[in-house]
């Protein structure tokens, strides 16, 4: 069996964050396989890993985030799939993309923190796929060949995202600043534009972000067919106190949330976003639509 262990050229920079690398290959190795590793500096190194995959190899891609494993399945996609608007007759109607061949996912220490509120590490989509963890589980995982199918989101901008977005920013101090954009779920509309939003949320899977502990997205699965939004709004209460000479304005935090097949998410100013934890701006209209059960991870 061969084997290819990719790494970014970003990601396992330094010693310690090899070490997970070469044990992943030692198991490897120790099961039979006859294993490559490669380091990736650009899209034509990816895609040249790619074409061993094609001829037949296993890979595996040990990442730092999602987004250096997203960087891999856009390439995938770009060479499996055509564009929506010449979608194959022979594809489901819940799909334009053809099934993705399987990967397996090492997990390498993040480089900065990682967590629910800030989804900028691998270790957060690993664990909600209930993926193998240490570079030994996840080489026995790749050797049985078991896989599990997953749900991705494809988007009008020619990409694709794995675990969420999350729409919205803070200022300098570290404010949220609002924002007005359309929303609409499908057919449910969660915002005309017209009233200030704080964040909104595309999510595939569950604990993608929350917003001072409110999660704007539950019960996410990765693999039931829909993608999940939560947009959160602030909304402010006048209260009266003492003689009621004075009054207060009291705030609170207003979740909507909706599932179904498509997002479409229209901003009347440029609003910052995180695509899989890659820092991107959102300048005009962009449509997220499930691909149901559309890539592989290879799993214990």
């Amino acid at each position: 069996m061969d084997v290819v262990l990719l790494t970014l050229a970003d990601a396992g920079s330094g010693h310690g964050e090899r070490v997970p690398v070469l044990r992943c290959r030692d198991a490897l190795r120790d099961g039979g396989a006859d294993v490559e590793t490669r380091t990736a500096t650009s899209d034509r190194e990816i895609d040249e890993v790619l074409q061993r995959q094609a001829e037949g190899a296993r890979l595996i891609v040990a990442a730092e985030s999602d987004g250096q494993v997203r960087a891999v399945m856009r390439r995938m996609m770009r060479r499996y799939a055509d564009p929506p608007s010449r979608r194959s007759p022979t594809l489901p109607d819940d799909r334009t993309l053809p099934d993705l061949p399987t990967i397996g996912i090492l997990p390498l220490d993040p480089t900065g923190p990682c967590g629910a509120s800030s989804p900028e590490g691998v270790t957060d989509l690993a664990d909600r796929l209930g993926l193998p963890r240490s570079p030994e589980e996840v080489a026995a995982a790749v050797l049985s060949g078991r896989e599990r199918r997953v749900d991705l989101l494809r988007n009008d901008g020619g990409s694709l995202t794995l675990h969420g977005a999350l729409v919205g920013g803070t200022d300098e101090a570290g404010r949220m600043v609002t924002w007005r954009a359309r929303i609409e779920v499908d057919d449910a509309v969660l915002s005309d534009g017209r009233e200030p939003l704080l964040a909104c949320a595309v999510a595939n899977a569950d604990g993608y972000a929350d917003l001072d502990e409110l999660p704007l997205v539950t019960t996410a699965d990765p693999a039931d067919g829909v993608l999940n939004v939560g947009v959160a709004v602030p909304v402010y209460n006048v209260g009266r106190f003492g003689f009621g000479l004075l009054q207060r304005r009291r705030f609170r935090i207003e979740v909507r949330r909706a599932k179904g097949r498509a997002v479409a998410i229209t901003p009347r100013e440029h609003v910052p976003c995180l695509d899989d934890g890659v820092a991107t701006t959102l300048t005009r209209k962009r449509t997220w639509w499930m691909e149901r059960a559309a890539w592989a991870v290879y799993t214990s």
